[in-house]
């Protein structure tokens, strides 16, 4: 089963950066609304045109990569282990596990995002007057090359302009958000209060797009089906972004009661290669498995077990049935740490198993994350 987040494309700073599946939904949605826009433009290009707005997906592209590598540049700065960097259909995100994050560490590594964009964007708007310059002062030339490149231009300038100023709103699950987090961590103390404020802010701003983009319906005016599209888009995003973080608020403020052994598993360790029939499974109700090298590979619970044919067990390894997991799902804590440490170890790797390790790097438990749903009363 395979589990990265995409193609790897390259190393920054030992940290691996992939290009995620969904990226090309991106490119394909931007060739069919940006490419009639071209061809309006610089109706000489014909076909040409979606070769153009192929273009601008990947100048979007880089600059998504400029504004991640921020963050992950800053975070590894800061002392956060820096598992990976992704470029996808929402945009991007830099996983990091922020053990021992401070208000202030956190504040540094969201706002680098926005910044980058916005130096590219000043880069962007600097190319364009001295392109027009250079071309008689003409924004577009029908039928030439400075007139595509002044178009891509303007496109990527404006674009890493809106990417700066909406990243800086101040509601989960943007940059803005973890700023605002962090601020009210700051003066509270209390990051989970901080998480569930910038979640709920979230959630507002969802209602004020969705008012403001069906504001014509109610004016008795016809919607454009483009301007719906993008409000869905955009709000069903934002929606899904604010409710994880409140629901993780919810459950850091309750783990925050808590210690790592208190809600731990304890585990049984098995090699990769061992067959199912020369495992004492019944000592253990989860096992974590080890690759080659001895690190955790996995996990195999009794569902797993279960599909496989008693007659199959002796020819089939435990790392056939292993569950695999988000890479830095499994990491050295001491049962007496708070769990609001594998509260971050769970949102920045977005793994519901947490594997912990003692001093030796040997697993000792996991944690999952149904057990830290907060009951209801």
């Amino acid at each position: 089963m395979d589990t990265t987040p995409g193609w790897r494309i390259g190393t920054l700073s030992g940290i691996p950066v992939y290009l995620g599946r969904s990226w090309v939904l991106v490119a394909l949605l931007l060739v069919a609304i940006f490419g009639p826009t071209v061809q309006r433009l610089l109706p000489d290009l014909g076909w040409w045109a979606y070769a153009v707005a192929l273009a601008f997906a990947v100048l979007l592209l880089i600059s998504v990569l400029v504004h991640e590598a921020a963050h992950a540049l800053v975070a590894q700065r800061v002392g956060f282990g820096v598992s990976r960097v992704v470029a996808d259909f929402w945009g991007g995100h830099t996983a990091h596990d922020g053990a021992g994050g401070t208000p202030g560490r956190s504040a540094a590594v969201a706002v680098v995002g926005p910044l980058s964009n916005a130096l590219l964007a000043l880069l962007g708007w600097w190319a364009v007057a001295a392109l027009a310059s250079g071309s008689g002062a003409q924004l577009l030339l029908p039928g030439s090359g400075t007139g595509v490149l002044v178009l891509l231009t303007y496109a990527f300038a404006w674009a890493n302009t809106f990417v700066a100023i909406f990243n800086l709103i101040p509601c989960l699950p943007l940059d803005g958000g973890f700023l605002l987090e962090a601020l009210v961590w700051r003066l509270s103390g209390n990051r989970h209060l901080g998480t569930l404020v910038a979640g709920w802010a979230g959630r507002l701003l969802v209602v004020l797009v969705v008012i403001w983009g069906l504001s014509p319906v109610l004016a008795g005016e016809r919607v454009d089906l483009l301007r719906i599209f993008w409000v869905l888009l955009i709000g069903g995003f934002m929606w899904q972004g604010a409710s994880q973080a409140i629901r993780s608020g919810r459950h850091g403020a309750a783990a925050s009661r808590r210690t790592v052994g208190e809600a731990a598993h304890p585990v049984g360790v098995v090699g990769a290669r061992s067959t199912l029939a020369s495992v004492p499974w019944q000592e253990q109700r989860l096992w974590v498995v080890l690759d080659g090298q001895g690190r955790p590979d996995g996990v195999v619970d009794p569902p797993s077990l279960q599909r496989v044919p008693r007659a199959a067990w002796p020819d089939t390894t435990a790392s056939a049935v292993a569950i695999r997991l988000p890479q830095g799902w499994a990491v050295p804590l001491a049962p007496e740490t708070r769990l609001d440490a594998v509260i971050e170890v769970m949102r920045a790797t977005g793994s519901g198993v947490i594997g912990l390790l003692d001093e030796h790097g040997h697993p000792w438990g996991v944690v999952v994350a149904d057990d830290l749903v907060p009951s209801r009363s």
